[in-house]
């Protein structure tokens, strides 16, 4: 009876040898697990699928380097119950999939063979995402469970013809010689397939471009393709010095900026031959000398689930001469990219922005904005206008954003892949959440300029490279940034793949992140985790044992313009100080003190493991007493006074720098030494010293944070505290969910403390960012598992924009409803709106007649969303249109048993407004055909009557407006009626709203300014005569005494 519990247990302890989290098959990680289309994949590469025509074949091998063969594993695991599941995950779907738990007796791996078409009906060329895979061995048990992804080569745009010519490994390794730069552009749906561009010098000539659809792992699985003769093709082969100056791959098209002009291909889903063709973009009195120093400019969005109003744009800016209109260095296309238009209205010509340069220019589709970079000499700023018809108008959606003069040096500006997240950098990095209406500071690099940033929309890594070569990293959104190191090659460019591992790319080779780049860190490829102190000494301030205040120190003699090099930034935000001697401390909050000499930054820190201190056999100064006397405003004279005779003690030169800490007061920082009993020492808490105090021997200490002698301290970045997890198993790190108007969509997260024999119950710092208030309603709620890992629920809902008892407004104002319609009636709740008598003899309820409660109401589904007035009552949600609504199309159809038909002549309609409300009208067409009969029926019918062809909608007023549609009677024998509701909001102040508020405030800016003015000229002072009054009160009080009777 016992050997079968020997069984069980040695199968479990197999089992859990195991890793039971999320692993990325990259570098030492992997030991044990891959899976491949077909073959033994790599060893140090991620899963990658392909999904072709065929069915999808998957082989999964457990391989090991410990002697034991891939079959011994497979029947361990297979003999206990366990095969490999298959979970494939997109924005709007979630497959599962189980292996074959049956092996046959020579078979190394587990196989899994899929139809296409359970995992997608669809074979057109379109945009589509990249699916996430994940493998379990055992699906719900988190047994082992590994991540890649699957990439459907039918569909994708790009990769349906040749791009050109396709050239051999020696043909290409010719041009690496004369390659100065290289521009990568990736697709936006799909992230593994990308185009890497050779830019040249003048010494060659070509247009070389390498495709990759498995995100540029490997060398050799680069196509590489000669683009030379295509492009030629267009401007003629007289031309020389051709070469990629720029790239953008957009859902659909591929755009290309060369030193001959800006090329863009056909529409890739519908490619008219073998090799893809393109047109040159004509720019009148542009040459090569500006197409060189041209840029492309593009807001990545994937448009897998693509909504009718949404296209892909481009811009494309220009160095020109000064002398030259702002106008026309910048232009801005919309698919399908053959029209280029200025970035900038005419009529802003001669205006004062036209005096500044104009550095990008993007739309913003999800405000209905362009957004600017504008910068001068003097200031750097950002405007942002309203689009109308696709087009930047004269009217700026916010005031204008004024950056600090620090920010000279605009280069551009982005916005981070599938979000809201808009970043400006130069020497300086500011960042917005809401659509450029204001900015946030995150980082300062003063003369070294932020050239390029590369984004990752999976784990929002964002990585900042600078022109010496220095690597930053932050998260899209985060507050925080770290320096992960530095690349020394003189040719290269950085690429994010569809998982978020980070590769480095040169004209030769590629080389992917190390091994701990699945876990948010991109250190492999840039050399170790580099120290981002700074040259100067610190001085350690205990205000209790865990936590202390360190003090920059900065020398009078340090000139003005490299002060910045010996203070904290926000970069040390979140990091750890570490001291050479020993002892570490966690950085959480920096301060800038307004000094003109000494301390001027500083950081509060918590003790992590505490700092050691000086010895006596280190500094022999440490065997007297100290006494301290003030010498300055902040300098001090430190006096030793042995204890005993004999006794060899005095400052030496090494002590500078050193920093004497006595527990309740004000430490010193050692800065010179007079002799060997005296030494110059600045004070970092003046406040807290006694002068003339002495302090005896044993009862102060020495600390070493110097750096005369090789510095002290370090600053690295903080280990991770913290495991992220989500409870639904069907979410990738990065998803994109759709909520229906008045939906909801709730979401849970896992923070996981990452200490070992530590309880701390701290909660972890955790932000919920909402893009658009007005359209999401987002609530939040964290708690403490029994774990002591922080649970947090965040529930996200659509707002309905419907209240209980709605009437709609009338032509007599917003609060004076006139209609007996009542929407989503409930007679137990109080009727808003209902003050004027005319408002309260209005208003029936006709589903909710005679009921006391909305439950007795009896509304069905359908009936809640019905637009029929009949069924008001019952009605909750309406769709949501932001002010103004202009030509809106409504299309009309006849459903019958024989399928449907469009409306159109001889049904005309008519279109009425249910509640008598105005501030709208319809355009049509009118034919003379349809005039005759809208002639002959409008005063019969005592109605406008409109051609149902071509008709739209605009509206100019705010909140609900309920339209009925009609065929005009004696063109059928049905009674052909139909409803609609648009609700309309984010209304501004009708007029004059804006203007009285702008006269009221200049009538009372202009009387403060007239009774300041009459108040100095009479020499009256208020703040005197009321102060002189408060005295008055008291002396007069002071005199009074209040005698209480005792009571009987």
């Amino acid at each position: 009876m016992e050997l079968p519990l020997l069984y069980i247990i040695i199968l479990l302890l197999t089992i859990f040898d195991l890793s039971s989290g999320i692993i990325y098959n990259k570098g030492d990680i992997e030991k044990h697990f891959a899976c491949a289309s077909e073959g033994i994949p790599p060893k140090n590469e991620i899963i990658k699928l392909y999904l072709s025509s065929n069915d999808l074949k998957i082989q999964c091998f457990l391989l090991s380097e410990s002697g034991h063969t891939s079959q011994e594993f497979l029947g361990v695991f297979t003999s206990g119950g366990l095969a490999p599941s298959l979970e494939i995950i997109n924005s709007t779907y979630t497959g599962i999939f189980h292996f074959n738990l049956t092996l046959f007796s020579d078979r190394l791996y587990w196989l899994i063979e899929i139809p296409r078409e359970n995992i997608t009906k669809n074979t057109d060329i379109a945009a589509v995402e990249e699916w996430l895979v994940r493998i379990t061995l055992q699906h719900g048990l988190h047994i082992y469970t590994t991540e890649g992804t699957l990439l459907d080569n039918v569909r994708e745009p790009i990769l349906q013809g040749d791009l050109g010519a396709i050239m051999t490994k020696n043909d290409i390794s010719k041009v690496y010689q004369h390659v100065i730069d290289l521009k990568v552009a990736k697709c936006p749906c799909a992230n593994d397939v990308a185009l890497l561009g050779f830019i040249l010098n003048e010494t060659y000539n070509g247009i070389y471009i390498g495709l990759s659809f498995s995100g540029f792992w490997n060398y050799s699985d680069t196509t590489w393709y000669n683009l030379t003769d295509t492009i030629y093709s267009q401007v003629g082969e007289e031309h020389t010095k051709l070469s990629v100056v720029d790239m953008v791959l957009t859902n659909h098209f591929l755009v290309i900026l060369t030193s001959l002009g800006l090329f863009v291909s056909g529409d890739l889903r519908y490619p008219s031959s073998s090799v893809l063709t393109f047109s040159r973009a004509d720019f009148c009195g542009f040459e090569r000398v500006d197409y060189v120093k041209g840029k492309l400019w593009y807001n990545e969005k994937c448009f897998a689930n693509r909504e009718h109003f949404e296209v892909d744009y481009v811009t494309i800016t220009f160095e020109r001469n000064r002398t030259l209109s702002e106008s026309s260095s910048c232009f801005y296309s919309k698919e399908p990219l053959r029209q280029w238009l200025p970035c900038l209205p005419h009529i802003l010509k001669g205006r004062k922005t036209i005096a500044s340069t104009l550095v990008t220019f993007l739309v913003d589709q999800e405000h209905s904005a362009g957004v600017y970079l504008f910068s001068n000499q003097k200031t750097t700023t950002v405007s942002v206008s309203t689009l109308k018809n696709n087009k930047p108008g004269l009217k700026p959606k916010f005031p204008l954003f004024v950056f600090p003069s620090s920010f000279s040096s605009p280069v551009g500006m982005v916005f981070h892949p599938r979000s809201h997240f808009l970043y400006a950098y130069g020497d300086q990095v500011w960042f917005s959440v809401d659509g450029g209406n204001t900015f946030e500071f995150l980082a300062d690099f003063h003369d070294d300029i932020i050239e390029n940033t590369y984004h990752s929309f999976y784990t929002s890594d964002i990585t900042f490279v600078s022109q010496s070569g220095n690597v930053y990293l932050t998260k899209a959104g985060l507050r925080r940034y770290s320096k992960i190191g530095s690349i020394n090659d003189n040719i290269f460019t950085l690429y994010y793949d569809h998982m978020g591992f980070i590769h480095k790319l040169t004209p030769d080779h590629f080389e992917a992140g190390g091994s701990f780049a699945a876990f948010g860190n991109s250190k492999g490829i840039f050399g170790q985790p580099p120290d981002m102190g700074f040259e100067t000494a610190l001085a350690p301030q205990f205000i209790t044992l865990k936590e202390v205040v360190f003090f920059a120190y900065v020398p009078t003699n340090e000139p003005q313009e490299s002060r910045y090099t010996k203070k904290f930034s926000n970069i040390h935000l979140g990091k750890v100080i570490h001291s050479r001697k020993t002892g570490t401390a966690y950085i959480r909050e920096i301060l800038q003190h307004n000094l003109t000499e000494g301390f001027l930054s500083s950081i509060i820190v918590e003790v992590i493991d505490p700092f050691g201190i000086e010895e006596v056999n280190e500094s022999s100064c440490l065997s007297s007493s100290l006494s301290i006397t003030q010498t300055g405003n902040v300098t001090y004279k430190l006096t030793l006074q042995p204890q005993t005779s004999g006794t060899i003690s005095s400052f030496q030169d090494l002590d500078v720098e050193k920093t004497v800490v006595i527990p309740g007061y004000s430490s010193f920082m050692i800065i010179s030494i007079l002799d060997d009993k005296n030494a110059l020492a600045i004070a970092t808490m003046p406040a807290k010293v006694l002068n003339n105090m002495t302090v005896p021997k044993d009862s102060w200490f020495l600390y070493n944070f110097g750096h005369r002698n090789g510095r002290m301290w370090k600053i690295y970045a903080k280990p991770c505290n913290y495991w992220f997890q989500q409870h639904d198993d069907s979410l990738s790190l990065n998803v994109l969910k759709y909520i229906d108007l008045g939906k909801s969509h709730t979401l849970k997260v896992k923070v996981i403390p990452n200490t070992k024999g530590v309880r701390t119950l701290e909660i972890p710092l955790l932000n919920v960012i909402v893009g658009n208030p007005n359209l999401l309603e987002v609530k939040t709620e964290g708690s403490f598992d029994d774990t002591d890992s922080y649970v947090m629920k965040i529930s996200a809902a659509s707002k309905a924009l419907r209240q209980v008892n709605y009437r709609p407004p009338s032509n007599m104002g917003i609060a004076i409803p006139l209609t007996d319609n009542f929407y989503h009636a409930d007679p137990s709740k109080p009727i808003p709106r209902n003050l004027f008598p005319k408002s309260k003899k209005s208003g029936k309820f006709k589903q909710c007649a005679n009921a006391s409660t909305r439950e007795e109401c009896n509304c069905t589904n359908d009936q809640k969303f019905s637009h029929a007035v009949a069924f008001s009552d019952c009605r909750e949600k309406v769709p949501r249109f932001k002010f103004p609504v202009t030509q809106y199309p409504i299309s009309l159809e006849i459903y019958s048993e024989d399928g449907h038909i469009p409306v159109e002549m001889p049904y005309l309609v008519t279109v009425t407004e249910v509640n008598r409300r105005e501030n709208w009208n319809l355009k049509h067409s009118v034919p003379e055909n349809v005039k005759k009969l809208k002639d002959y029926l409008e005063p019969r019918l005592d109605a406008p009557v409109y051609n149902p062809l071509g008709l739209n909608l605009s509206i100019k007023g705010s909140e609900l407006f309920h339209f009925r549609v009609s065929v005009v009677p004696g063109v059928t024998f049905c009674n052909l009626v139909e409803e609609f509701q648009i609700y309309v909001d984010e209304v501004p102040l009708p007029f004059p709203g804006h203007t009285l508020i702008a006269v009221a405030t200049a009538v009372v800016l202009g009387a403060l300014i007239f009774i300041t003015f009459m108040l100095q000229i009479r020499n009256i002072h208020p703040g005197d005569m009321f102060q002189n009054f408060m005295t008055t009160n008291k002396v007069n009080l002071s005199n009074l005494s209040i005698n209480q009777l005792p009571y009987r």
